[in-house]
């Protein structure tokens, strides 16, 4: 199954651990958050996995080993191996070893996560730009990251070393609001250097693959929380998206999505995965979906219903990227989400 470009949202009579075999699950923002499970999720992925979906946990945070997330998941809840967690460390591992003799040292500005996939590959960590690196990974590293490990990879680079980059990701999901992430470090790395790294990441092709390759899914769908990584590497993958809004998505960021930044389908958390989803029909010059109806007037969004806001919603983003086209709308969506709440 794929997802029409710029179709937006549309409906689904299976529940959707039904109509796909594996569900491709961003963790911060949609499992959890700052560590502690996000409401709903532990019994939704419980029921999803017992009626046979297939779930894979796909993170572009290069900090933390798959067994490490594991075992978290399992504290939460969620029974969970190392082989269910793939993560952007994997994928920009696997891309390094395409590029460098085996047995190469890489310089690793990160963590233990970068660390223990590239052993996996078969190259060697090191801690220095005087070590002789053959290339250059850079990962979140966490809070505590020394400002040094900038300095070290910013050496390397300017030597000629090529610089890798799991992620570009330039915030972070945590227990207290929204943090910087891994591209915000890269920044750092290029300005200082005026370089670009080759990065893995979501929503680039070599997450997509690393995860294919790893899960062996056929009919994948995947979840996230956020347009520019989750649902932009499902769009570039070709394969179906779900967004849920437990992270850093709003209504009105996903009023404003460019085609490759929008959703197959939109619920607010992972309940939405144990439920069929509703269709949206076209109705006289705009959208109907459940109880709401939305148009698209020359300079503002006009809705109308007695629905479920979420429903609201979906119709609001079919009447939008209809009349956007290109995703470039002027019209003013904020009075339409303030009648839903959002």
């Amino acid at each position: 199954m794929s997802q029409g470009v710029g179709t937006g949202p549309r409906g689904s009579e299976q529940p959707l651990n039904e109509a796909y075999d594996t569900a491709l699950l961003d963790l911060d923002g949609v499992v959890y958050a700052g560590g502690k499970a996000i409401a709903h999720a532990v019994p939704s992925l419980e029921r999803a996995r017992a009626g046979g979906m297939h779930l894979a946990y796909v993170t572009n945070n290069a900090l933390r080993t798959p067994q490490a997330v594991a075992e978290h998941l399992t504290e939460l809840g969620i029974p969970a191996g190392a082989d269910d967690v793939i993560t952007s460390a994997q994928a920009v591992a696997r891309l390094i070893a395409e590029q460098v003799p085996a047995g190469s040292r890489v310089l690793v500005i990160g963590g233990e996560g970068l660390r223990v996939a590239l052993r996996e590959r078969g190259l060697v960590p090191v801690e220095s730009a005087d070590d002789d690196p053959a290339a250059v990974v850079q990962g979140y590293g966490g809070m505590e990251l020394p400002w040094g490990r900038f300095a070290e990879a910013s050496y390397a680079v300017r030597r000629g070393v090529p610089w890798f980059a799991s992620n570009t990701d330039l915030t972070i999901p945590s227990g207290r609001g929204i943090a910087p992430g891994n591209g915000a470090a890269v920044e750092v790395v290029r300005i200082a250097t005026g370089k670009e790294p080759q990065v893995a990441g979501k929503p680039l092709p070599p997450m997509h693959r690393e995860t294919i390759l790893r899960t062996g899914a056929r009919r994948p769908l995947v979840v996230g929380d956020r347009l520019d990584t989750d649902i932009e590497g499902a769009f570039n993958g070709g394969v179906d998206s779900l967004l849920v809004l437990t992270g850093v998505t709003d209504g009105a960021r996903l009023l404003a999505a460019s085609p490759e930044h929008r959703p197959t389908y939109v619920d607010a958390d992972l309940r939405g995965l144990l439920t069929s989803q509703p269709e949206i029909t076209r109705e006289g010059d705009g959208f109907r979906c459940g109880g709401w109806t939305a148009t698209a007037g020359a300079d503002r969004l006009e809705l109308a219903g007695d629905g479920e806001s979420l429903d609201g919603l979906r119709a609001l983003c079919a009447a939008a990227w209809t009349a956007a086209g290109d995703g470039s709308s002027e019209l003013d969506g904020d009075k339409a989400l303030a009648r839903l709440g959002l």
